[in-house]
């Protein structure tokens, strides 16, 4: 059996709070053991209080005789539902125990060594210990110094060399190969070695009293001296590769206060040799080295910089990279030919450089972004939207999202970060594709779809802060490059605490340069390679440096954060002059006075700076019948104090419950009219669609929001609520079921219709907006004028509601008598009385407009006929006799056409895919739309 450095363990579930996590004391009795020996694990020094649970349950995994191949318990269950066949003990005393042998628990005796942890049942949240691990056999063997696996040492310097085995065995130290010296029949060993030379060791221990052998290999680095040397012309910091030569590529590193740098990699072995010593140039502090004869490493080429001899970390703009704990766990159809990792010769994240990428070709390069207030946002987190996971899974749910109206997605954070399964709000690597979602082709590819259908795609993008993995906060810590820690006093990008009082991870210095140059680069990156067309910026509040644990400073006018960011704006809007930028904000007071500022920034170019909107509290409270707080008026611009629509209104997002849980939850109810009701709470979202959407100014809805998406973002993965927010970052299951229920389905269609109204009628941008939407009673109006309207075109809107439960009279105060249309079917309403009132059953609304509305150009009437069976995944009937049938999927593709379709007729839609389709039916010359769903 071979000894190796045990590497960290896989990162099963990552979360944004670690504060969960508890660090026990794990005592195994025996000490050492076999694999066929029992053995029993004490855990001491935990307090599952913390957790809310009183259970605490095994997690373990082992390793093969070469300490490689990591492979689970069979009985360790999922991380949230732990096997009960892996219960510790309560031992009364506030530890617990359990008892196994390992050959047994594992079904093998392959075993080499072992890692455990312990944790609730539900181990979401983090509600786990430390990992911890063990070498099992009764005979092992450790080296105590040196106790880094690189030694640097001025040549002449002697390296003292030490270790110990359980059992009488004889040693024997190899030095480049050769032996240099052999000690027989100890248990310690201790030898002096004059170091004048970079020298690779490998000290043997072989058992007395067998052939078992056991080996540690090191290395001892005479202290190198770098070659003084200016970075060639046009050299950036990261990766350069040479246009003329694709076996040739330079490296730049930026390491202030470093001595010497050195890469490794599959092409020296991971060994660190001479020749690959990175040149210094003094005057901008940077290391390079060209690289050559890359065609050597094949397609793949691996590397790192080791700096000091004891820091290894992947190049900070690596645009892939490898990681050890999450790629064995990514699909093969989501990402193919991921090269293995190379356990044993090198540990964390790995730059990946893929010689001969798959090339793409965009197709549609004319793509215009539709107008900011235009826009309708729909924010997905790729984990929870489709069970695939990938953007290729996007990609196929486009028909959908067509069909609804939006006309921009935000994909959350798909830049590398820690774990797979993560809401991507603890950034790695900010260059880097996290593989988890796809590859680059893939990436692309659903971005050059969403352009042609016209749809813009937005990034969530984190700069805030960044995790430990992260290689500028690897490289300046106090814990010599480890991923804990806290930031050494010397980072050129990093705060050493927090000057804000929302961080999160390792907090970015934004008044520094280093800082400023990294993001400006990450920025651009994307814009190019990707053709995106926005980032949506997390917690733009961190961005100050003058606020250390003072929150109301934190949300105070800060001058150097509303600078800095508009000079990240600048650097956007240079490398694509139409980009949206969006900062998450959620101003208040003086804070306000930020977005106001960075709303007008640029206005006269048509720019402006745009910001998150959020009015989730306010709606919910309309939705659920409580008035006292339903004031949803701050979702138009106007009311918040800026000249033209820069705030992205939103009813929901990632980060808030959602309505209709607390619809069905907390809903207000009076006689027989109960908003907990399923129907009945839907149909209430239907009133709040009628609003929002019809405000002018962009929107965002929240992925299946539009279904009525009623999962408490508090849920885990198991389906359980807890009292506290340990879950909220849990795996949430998707919407998609919500279409075989057509009370949900029915919500899709009116937010369709609204989003269409918004879009196809300009009376909804208009400037002259009214709101009369205060906390009084539930009754709500919003008046709309264009007073630019011309021919045919709506000059007026009026939209009234009944936010309450029981029936109310409402004055409409109509802009004029004559004929109103009802925007939602065109039917008509005469007014002869502006203020005649009208009477609103609980949760009724109606958008009125003085002209018919342009709906695509299609006017569809109402109508008496009904579809059956619908679902249905085999035939379906009308009940009336029409003249023609037209069935359309959602991208507009005609599927079928009938003529002369009698009563009850079947008509045959087995070989439809599951999905949705829209129905145009003709009778006696009307027009009448249907919906169909085929499961």
């Amino acid at each position: 059996m071979k000894n190796k450095i045990l590497w960290l363990a896989l990162l099963l579930f990552t979360s944004i709070a670690f504060a969960q996590q508890q660090n026990a004391t794990f005592t195994l009795t025996p000490e050492q053991f076999n694999p066929d020996d029992q053995v029993t694990i004490t855990v001491s020094n935990i307090d599952l209080s913390q957790w809310g649970v009183s259970d605490l349950y095994l997690w373990t995994w082992f390793y093969d005789l070469n300490d490689e191949n990591s492979q689970d318990s069979p009985t360790n269950g999922s991380w949230g539902n732990s096997d009960e066949a892996q219960k510790f003990t309560d031992n009364g005393n506030g530890t617990y125990s359990f008892t196994f042998i390992p050959q047994d628990l594992y079904g093998t005796s392959n075993i080499g060594s072992i890692g455990m942890l312990a944790k609730a049942k539900d181990g979401s949240g983090d509600k786990k210990t430390q990992d911890h691990y063990v070498e099992v056999g009764v005979f092992q063997f450790n080296l105590n110094n040196p106790t880094n696996q690189v030694t640097i040492l001025d040549s002449g310097n002697t390296l003292t060399i030490e270790a110990s085995t359980t059992v009488n065995a004889n040693f024997e130290l190899l030095a480049n190969g050769n032996s240099v010296d052999i000690q027989n029949n100890i248990q310690n060993y201790t030898y002096n070695y004059t170091l004048n030379q970079d020298t690779n060791f490998e000290l043997i221990a072989t058992e007395t009293a067998s052939s078992n052998s056991l080996s540690a290999t090191f290395q001892g680095i005479v202290t190198p001296n770098p070659t003084q040397m200016a970075v060639p012309a046009g050299m950036e910091d990261g990766i350069n590769f040479d246009p003329n030569n694709p076996n040739t590529a330079t490296l730049v590193l930026y390491a202030p206060n470093k001595d010497f740098v050195h890469v490794i990699g599959n092409f020296n072995n991971w060994n660190i040799n001479s020749d690959y010593l990175m040149n210094y140039d003094a005057a901008q502090e940077k290391y390079w080295i060209t690289l050559n004869n890359l065609d050597q490493t094949g397609d793949d080429v691996l590397f790192q910089y080791l700096i000091d001899g004891e820091i290894n970390v992947a190049d900070p703009y690596s645009t892939l990279i490898l990681s050890p704990y999450d790629d064995p766990f990514i699909s093969p159809d989501t990402f193919d030919n991921i090269p293995a990792y190379p356990t044993g010769m090198t540990t964390e994240a790995i730059s990946w450089i893929r010689r001969n990428a798959p090339s793409y070709t965009w197709e549609n390069t004319g793509f215009t972004p539709p107008a900011k207030e235009d826009l309708v946002i729909y924010e997905i987190l790729i984990r929870d939207f489709d069970d695939v996971q990938n953007f290729d899974a996007v990609k196929n749910r486009l028909d959908y999202l067509e069909g609804l109206g939006v006309n921009a997605i935000e994909l959350m954070p798909v830049s590398e970060f820690d774990g797979n399964l993560s809401w991507g709000y603890n950034p790695a690597f900010h260059m880097a594709l996290d593989k988890y979602y796809g590859s680059p082709e893939m990436l692309k590819e659903f971005i050059d779809e969403c352009h042609a259908r016209d749809i813009a795609v937005i990034l969530d993008v984190v700069y805030n802060h960044a995790t430990g993995q992260n290689p500028l906060y690897r490289m300046y810590n106090d814990c010599n490059g480890c991923t804990g820690g806290i930031v050494a006093a010397d980072s050129p990008y990093f705060n050493v605490s927090a000057t804000h009082t929302y961080s999160v991870f390792n907090d970015f210095n934004h008044q520094s340069i280093a800082t400023q140059n990294y993001v400006n680069k990450t920025l651009e990156y994307w814009i190019e390679e990707f053709h995106i067309d926005g980032y949506r910026w997390d917690l733009t509040k961190g961005f100050t440096q003058n606020c250390s644990g003072n929150e109301t400073c934190t949300n105070s006018y800060q001058a150097d954060r509303v600078q800095v960011l508009k000079d990240y704006a600048d650097t956007q809007w240079a490398a694509d002059s139409d980009f949206y930028i969006v900062f998450e904000h959620l101003g208040s007071g003086s804070s306000r006075n930020e977005e106001i500022e960075w709303a007008n920034y640029r206005l006269d170019e048509g720019k402006g700076i745009m910001f998150w909107n959020k009015l989730n509290y306010n709606y919910n409270e309309a939705t659920m019948g409580w008035n006292a707080n339903s004031n949803f008026s701050d979702i138009s611009y106007e009311n918040i104090g800026i000249p033209t629509p820069r705030n992205v209104g939103y009813m929901e997002s990632h980060d808030e419950e959602r309505l209709m849980f607390k619809n069905l939850a907390y809903g207000n109810s009076s006689g027989s009219y109960d908003v907990t009701n399923l129907s009945t709470a839907l149909d209430r979202m239907e009133t709040a669609g009628a609003f929002f959407f019809t405000v002018p100014g962009p929107k965002m809805i929240w992925q299946f929001g539009e279904l009525g998406y009623d999962t408490s973002i508090f849920a885990c993965s198991d389906g359980t609520i807890p009292n506290d927010d340990s879950c909220k970052l849990s795996e949430k299951p998707d919407g998609w079921d919500f279409l075989n229920e057509t009370d949900r389905t029915d919500l899709y269609d009116a937010y369709a219709q609204m989003i269409a109204l918004k879009k196809g009628n300009e009376i909804f941008a208009t400037g002259s907006i009214e709101m009369n939407v205060d906390n009084s009673n539930g009754l709500k109006s919003i008046h709309l004028e264009n007073p630019n309207a011309t021919g045919n075109e709506i000059k007026y809107v009026t939209i009234i509601g009944n936010f309450g439960v029981t029936t109310q009279s409402i004055d409409p105060a109509f802009q004029e008598t004559g004929t109103w249309y009802n925007l939602m079917n065109n039917n008509t309403y005469q007014v002869s009385d502006v203020n005649a009132t009208i009477a609103l059953a609980p949760g009724e609304y109606f958008i009125y407009g003085n002209e018919e509305a342009n709906l695509n150009n299609e006017v569809f009437k109402t109508s008496t006929i009904s579809l059956y069976p619908n679902p249905t995944s085999e035939n379906i009937y009308l009940s009336e006799q029409v003249d023609s049938i037209k069935i359309y999927d959602l991208t507009g593709k005609q599927i079928l056409v009938k003529e002369n379709i009698r009563p009850n007729q079947a008509i045959n839609v087995s070989s439809f895919t599951k999905g949705i389709y829209l129905l145009q039916l003709e009778q006696n010359g009307d027009r009448i739309q249907k919906k169909l769903i085929v499961n």
